[in-house]
């Protein structure tokens, strides 16, 4: 039998930007594993064929916008077979040598965690919270429309786990889906993302599913990444929609 890789990683690809993906693509290119890297292309077009063709990545072009989780399942048989770790990785995400060589081994530590994820920040150095508790319905409400934002501070706040000490790392609710890294027996027996969602609140879905696994999900703040973190829902009408999709699927299937 084949040896295993030490970790894959999978990126959906659709209206990116090739300067920030490039980055994105060169930090984990420059990890010292057996690695490989799934470009999933959800553009008609194909247009991100032919623009990276380094040995350690493979293309795979949909042919259409099929949505985030769904993208990320075409690679599940694969899995099974080729990968002992696989990171979910979204294309505007940088980090350093280390990160995840020093995630995997925190992983390797303990077989009851099915999914560990670093510290988020902006670009400017500030913290994005990327661990939360789950949403309530209010406060899915509160952080899409500024004016309610006052209201409902304290929801938020502590949605965000603001009362902690995030310096420490702790099993969290759940982790924000830009960056993901899980056993990968662990993502093949969650089967992945739910592909009734779209776009939006798979990540808290799949989180609901790994409570489902008797299993847990680390926040390790000892390492960081930056995501440049484009916020659509909140300036389109379109990705609005999906969000609000998203979310009433989610209510509907693990309750309000």
């Amino acid at each position: 039998m084949k040896e295993k890789l030490d970790i894959t990683v999978s990126i959906v690809l659709y209206n990116e930007n090739l300067e920030e993906l490039t980055k994105t693509v060169d930090c984990f290119l420059s990890i010292p594993l057996k690695k490989k890297l799934y470009l999933i292309d959800n553009t008609p077009q194909m247009c991100f064929k032919g623009i990276f063709n380094q040995k350690d990545i493979e293309y795979i072009a949909v042919g259409k916008n099929i949505g985030f989780g769904s993208a990320h399942n075409k690679i599940l048989d694969i899995l099974k077979q080729t990968s002992k770790f696989h990171l979910i990785l979204n294309p505007d995400v940088s980090f350093k040598l280390g990160v995840i060589s020093n995630l995997i081994k925190e992983l390797e530590k303990n077989k009851e965690i099915a999914m560990i994820a670093p510290k988020v920040l902006f670009p400017n150095g500030k913290h994005q919270y990327s661990c939360r508790r789950y949403p309530s319905i209010s406060e899915l409400i509160a952080r899409r429309f500024a004016v309610l934002k006052p209201m409902f501070k304290a929801v938020i706040l502590k949605g965000e786990y603001r009362e902690r000490d995030l310096k420490e790392p702790f099993f969290a609710e759940y982790i924000t889906g830009c960056f993901q890294l899980y056993r990968a027996e662990d993502f093949v027996k969650l089967n992945g993302f739910d592909e009734r969602y779209f776009l939006y609140m798979e990540d808290v879905d799949i989180c609901k599913k790994i409570d489902s696994l008797g299993k847990k999900k680390l926040y390790f703040p000892q390492e960081e990444i930056v995501h440049v973190l484009k916020q659509g829902s909140s300036k389109s009408a379109k990705l609005f929609l999906r969000h609000t999709s998203s979310a009433i699927k989610y209510f509907f299937k693990w309750g309000f």
